[in-house]
């Protein structure tokens, strides 16, 4: 796919996550992508689609999809992806801190693995609040900041250091529910968990996965 001017370019990280993410899917990504967009229907957003492995997940009750991926690379993936999923797919690029969507316009957005390494947080969560109309959803499966001292100090550690230079810009330890929250949605529902589930822990595995709504005026 052609590049664009807003382009954000990770080659090297691009190709990485294109080969590892099939492995991240039989360890139970998979599952979390159900759980995550289950339920979901009307005009949705996707932010940050990356290769697209959440398109084959959508409900038939999705009457339209507008997946936004930055990176050249893995939106021509999410582009092949979108051809064979259930639902009808539009990938376009766009960053997360200025979506190319009217105000209000979209009854749910999605962020799956992607607030951790947007350029600013803030403002890619004011983006989402535009876009979302009033009572609309935003779904989330989110890097986020451990509960245990020594992991938070851990992902401290890896955030200051090389984990954003190999992973695309991810950043383990924000504390991205608190920011939905400040952005002005109300969290419905959130579960923590960490992924992959492994006996040592590593930075990136404490997740949430929840729903949060803009209210309803």
């Amino acid at each position: 796919m052609p590049a664009t001017g807003i382009d954000r370019r990770h080659p090297l990280f691009a190709r990485f996550y294109a080969w590892v993410s099939p492995r991240m899917e039989a360890e139970g990504m998979s599952e979390l992508r159900d759980e995550l967009l289950a339920g979901v229907g009307g005009r949705v957003v996707e932010v940050g689609a990356g290769n697209g492995l959440n398109l084959r997940h959508y409900p038939s009750t999705v009457t339209e999809l507008i997946a936004v991926e930055p990176e050249p690379h893995l939106r021509g993936l999410a582009t092949q992806a979108g051809r064979a999923a259930p639902v009808p797919v539009t990938v376009v690029p766009g960053t997360a801190e200025r979506l190319p969507l009217a105000t209000a316009s979209v009854d749910v957005g999605v962020v799956c693995l992607v607030l951790c390494s947007v350029d600013d947080q803030r403002a890619a969560l004011a983006e989402l609040y535009r876009v979302i109309r009033p009572g609309g959803e935003l779904r989330f499966l989110e890097h986020v900041v451990a509960e245990t001292s020594g992991l938070r100090w851990a992902q401290r550690v890896a955030d200051a250091t090389v984990w954003p230079l190999l992973a695309g810009g991810c950043h383990t330890a924000r504390d991205t529910p608190a920011a939905i929250t400040d952005a002005g949605f109300e969290q419905v529902a959130m579960r923590r968990l960490r992924f992959p589930d492994s006996r040592v822990p590593v930075p990136a595995a404490p997740h949430a996965l929840g729903v949060a709504r803009r209210p309803p005026w």
